[in-house]
């Protein structure tokens, strides 16, 4: 389930307004891209943080000034967590670019526009899945594999 302002988890009750506001609009895009609501929490809530640890007051003031975080309408009620133990893959993107995508995902989970933005991003991915990630090269072959364990 998406989370908004006005509906969140607990666990994020204790936490200052910006730093909810970005952690509920990090875990909700990890839920978008397969993440178990239990695993996309603390990550999100870790990396919300440390990004308020970094910010300045006026970076802080523009975000909390952006909107309420919404639900993603494209988003189905499910997570999709069938995908959180598939593979994760970096292809080039029909529309230029790389995309990272899980196996049997309908669309892509990000795309870049340069190979080593995807890897990088494909690699974080995996990673915290604990699954494998096939890196294709611009003609569709396999240029590497890489596996992480959970």
């Amino acid at each position: 389930m998406p989370w908004t302002l006005n509906d969140y988890p607990s666990s994020l009750k204790n936490l200052n307004r910006a730093t909810r506001k970005k952690a509920i609009e990090i875990a909700n895009s990890m839920l978008d891209d397969g993440y178990k609501e239990g695993d996309a929490l603390p990550i999100a809530t870790k990396q919300a943080k440390e990004w308020h640890a970094n910010a300045n007051d006026h970076e802080i003031s523009s975000f909390l000034k952006s909107g309420q975080v919404k639900p993603d309408s494209n988003r189905t009620s499910s997570s999709r967590p069938e995908l959180n133990e598939k593979p994760q893959f970096v292809t080039p993107h029909s529309d230029g670019g790389w995309a990272v995508q899980a196996e049997g995902a309908d669309q892509p989970s990000d795309v870049f526009e340069t190979k080593a933005e995807a890897v990088k991003r494909g690699k974080e991915i995996a990673n915290n899945k604990g699954t494998q990630l096939i890196i294709h090269k611009e003609d569709g072959s396999v240029d590497e594999k890489v596996q992480y364990d959970s």
